[in-house]
């Protein structure tokens, strides 16, 4: 039997298993029979429960289309070292200017291919600068995708000096929030530019504002941000944002995808995704921030703890993908797993095991842990607790971004509580441009059909489309079935 695409091989009973580039698991006759979860385990596409653990995918043989497994391939491009790929695994959104594999500063198409992408198990760094000789430009020739279908560290390059460089004594301070709800990003919706969201006027201003942000089902999926409004008909058209799972929807609608949880360069820099104050930043915006080691209500009589002084010196750069309204100018609200679930929670909708215990509404696990360990114990006691927490929440929860995440609050972040820092205005990282952009609404206008349930979507699955301002339908679309 011949392999029909490139991926990785794995021998299960008598036949085999390929694992492809876009994660994707198919039997050798090309029938899909789950997802690799970019840590060891294959999902049900359905459930998301694990059918096969402990795969150590650098292990397995990698193999290009035409290859014959346990036989000769009929291709030049037969097995290859493992961990090489220039696999595009975008998604469609209209147009086919571009077949890189990532979507660049200035997007427009990365991909022809039409399916869903799941965001699981994502590689933690990345650090090219939009229009910047400093990094690699992710979309370059020689991009290996990683087994979470983004581009690898190493095709990034190191990280600009300017994102370490030292800002203590700029004027400019402020101090980190903390939350993760699960909903859908406010600079996901589309609108004519207000609130601090991308203006979908033109294409024009819906490239300059990086688009939308991305969203994903309750799998963890990536699924549209907008599509054709519910109520089109033959005489109207137009178009609505996917259903929130923060709302009414529940588990049918959309959520933040997981990989943009937190994540580590280094030990002195890290990349995540923030709540901005509207007065001062619109989405897809870039911050360096570095901490000065104290935190928002420190005082003569209420001194910086040990979590705030472990932190001192660090940098961070962040993204804008909400807007708070309750946000401070200066104040960045870092979303983080285990942060707390807020006032609009979707997080339990999504890990809905037994028991599990979220913390502090506003706050989360540390502040859970402060109210058992107090104000002024060691930073060992504060890691530990919330470590805790994050393995109650997540280990078993099978979206291991949350635990990575979560786990980097209390390892990197320090487990500090409302931080202080100094801040400036930077380029973005490609790594966070990457992770924020949708792939699959890449032009303002589309046809895809209005879905209320996206909780079945599943990786590889069509987009449906309607027939919109045809010579049959002028003013309008298709009536749906």
């Amino acid at each position: 039997m011949t392999l029909t695409h490139s991926g990785r091989l794995l021998e299960v009973g008598n036949s085999y298993w390929i694992i492809g580039d876009d994660n994707k698991v198919t039997d050798v006759v090309d029938n899909v029979v789950g997802a690799y979860d970019g840590v060891g385990n294959i999902l049900d596409l359905t459930t998301g429960e694990v059918i096969l653990s402990n795969v150590d995918l650098q292990a397995l043989l990698r193999c290009e289309a035409n290859f014959t497994p346990g036989g000769e391939s009929s291709s030049s491009a037969g097995a290859s070292n493992p961990g090489s790929s220039s696999t595009d695994t975008g998604l469609s959104g209209g147009s086919d200017v571009s077949s890189s594999s990532v979507v660049g500063p200035n997007p427009v198409s990365s991909s022809s291919v039409n399916s869903a992408l799941s965001s699981s198990s994502v590689n933690p760094m990345s650090s090219g600068i939009p229009e910047s000789s400093a990094a690699e430009s992710s979309s370059s020739g020689n991009s290996e995708i990683g087994p979470d279908g983004f581009p690898t560290i190493e095709s990034y390059g190191p990280p600009p000096a300017e994102y370490t460089k030292d800002i203590l004594s700029n004027g400019n301070k402020g101090w980190n929030s903390r939350y993760w709800d699960a909903c859908k990003p406010h600079c996901s919706w589309i609108s004519n530019g207000q609130e601090g969201k991308t203006d979908t006027t033109t294409q024009e201003s819906y490239e300059k504002g990086m688009t939308t942000a991305r969203n994903c089902n309750i799998h963890d999926v990536e699924v549209p941000t907008f599509t054709l409004g519910h109520a089109v008909q033959q005489y109207w058209y137009g178009f609505e944002g996917t259903n929130n799972a923060c709302g009414n929807a529940k588990e049918k609608g959309v959520f933040t995808c997981t990989d943009m949880a937190p994540i580590a360069v280094n030990e002195n820099l890290s990349y995540a995704y923030v709540a901005g104050p509207g007065s001062q930043t619109t989405c897809g915006k870039c911050f360096h921030l570095q901490y000065d080691g104290s935190f928002k209500d420190a005082s003569a009589n209420n001194a910086a703890k040990a979590t705030h002084k472990a932190l001192k010196g660090k940098h961070i750069v962040v993204m804008t993908s909400n807007i708070g309204h309750d946000v401070e100018v200066g104040q960045f609200d870092l979303m983080v797993p285990g942060g707390g679930v807020g006032a609009f929670d979707a997080l339990s909708v999504q890990v809905n095991g037994a028991n599990v215990k979220w913390g502090a509404g506003f706050g989360g696990f540390l502040t859970e842990c402060q109210s058992k360990l107090g104000y002024d114990n060691t930073l060992e006691k504060y890691q530990e607790c919330v470590k805790d927490m994050c393995d109650a929440a997540f280990g078993n929860a099978g979206f291991p971004n949350l635990l990575r995440g979560c786990h980097w609050f209390a390892d990197w972040y320090m487990a500090a509580d409302n931080p202080t820092y100094h801040w400036e205005e930077v380029e973005c990282p490609q790594y966070l441009i990457d992770h924020y952009m949708t792939r699959i609404n890449k032009t303002k206008d589309n046809r895809y059909k209005w879905h209320d349930d996206w909780s079945t979507y599943k990786e590889g699955d069509p987009l449906e489309e309607q027939e919109c301002l045809t010579d049959e339908y002028p003013n309008g679309c298709k009536p749906a079935n």
